[in-house]
């Protein structure tokens, strides 16, 4: 598995920057909180090879919904999502993970 990374000085940096390259017309993401890292993967090769980007920032987020205004660079724990001038972040904390252990290993 071949992973490239790009780290930013803080999560809410890092929002801003998916927020940017999210597809058009979908408001929501899913994200990690796992080991003291919030991030995400993003495969890099179309037919299902194993190279990833892994985008970073040290610190953790709480699981659950959290609504992102691009504006304010702010971060709020919501119960659901409700407005679609927001982009909406789903942070999972999963129990382990594969692909984030691996790469964590390398940084």
């Amino acid at each position: 598995m071949n992973i490239e990374y790009e780290e930013f000085e803080t999560i809410e940096e890092m929002l801003l920057y998916l927020s940017t390259v999210a597809p058009p017309m979908k408001n929501y993401m899913p994200i990690n909180s796992y080991k003291g890292f919030t991030c995400s993967f993003i495969p890099l090769s179309q037919s299902g090879g194993d190279l990833f980007l892994m985008l970073y920032a040290k610190g953790e987020m709480e699981t659950g919904i959290h609504e992102f205004d691009m504006k304010t660079l702010s971060v709020t724990k919501v119960e659901e999502m409700q407005r679609a001038d927001k982009i909406y972040f789903i942070v999972i904390t999963p129990k382990r993970n594969t692909i984030a252990d691996k790469a964590i290993e390398t940084l």
